[in-house]
């Protein structure tokens, strides 16, 4: 799908009720963590968002995904979007998503046109309640990665997602004899899973909306 295929179809899909849950559990590991469908969350929890960017190149859609470097925390290493917790100057979650987008990785704020929010996500792992806000730019961002949170950016094609052969599944095992049955996307020979697998198949599911 060319560019402004793509973006007709997310428009007429944000019409549409969300997906939300029944898209976001078709890529989630198993067993599920049924906390992340609670509607009494941890009163503690906090909130945070994600810029799912769609960018032109080579007349085709485009996001970027960024991979975390390693650290002590449960995320170290993984795939993600940009994005990051909401600070108390943010006046809401499109405004932490665009904040975050600019200082992980340069998107700049004023190259973003807003499409619309996604369906919040709970990560039990951190507690996090996460907003995605799915937008777009006319043009390549000049992406520039925070070496502190980002160790490599990615630029994943929206066509690569359709593809059988790059939707996986494998078991992960943990160090407190934890297994997960984790389905994910391969892109750029990086696992996709998780939250991010899990926003990314309410994308797909909104595409798919926006044919109807």
């Amino acid at each position: 799908m060319d560019f402004k295929s793509v973006l007709d179809l997310l428009v007429k899909g944000m019409k549409h009720p969300l997906p939300g849950k029944a898209a976001q559990l078709s890529m989630s590991p198993h067993p599920v963590d049924s906390r992340r469908f609670d509607s009494n969350l941890p009163p503690n929890h906090r909130k945070g968002s994600v810029l799912i960017l769609l960018f032109p190149k080579e007349d085709k859609a485009f996001f970027p995904l960024i991979k975390r470097p390693e650290y002590p925390g449960v995320h170290s290493g993984q795939i993600a979007f940009p994005g990051g917790k909401m600070e108390v100057d943010d006046v809401d979650e499109i405004d932490t998503a665009l904040r975050e987008a600019w200082e992980e990785v340069g998107i700049l704020p004023e190259q973003v046109n807003l499409i619309g929010r996604m369906s919040d996500l709970f990560i039990p792992t951190s507690n996090f309640l996460v907003t995605p806000v799915l937008g777009y730019s006319e043009v390549i961002p000049d992406f520039v990665p925070e070496e502190k949170e980002v160790a490599r950016i990615i630029q994943a094609a929206v066509s690569t997602l359709y593809e059988p052969s790059l939707r996986k599944q494998k078991i992960l095992e943990f160090s407190d004899n934890f297994r997960l049955d984790t389905p994910y996307f391969e892109v750029d020979r990086e696992m996709v899973w998780g939250a991010t697998a899990m926003i990314i198949s309410e994308l797909l599911q909104i595409l798919e909306n926006g044919r109807t």
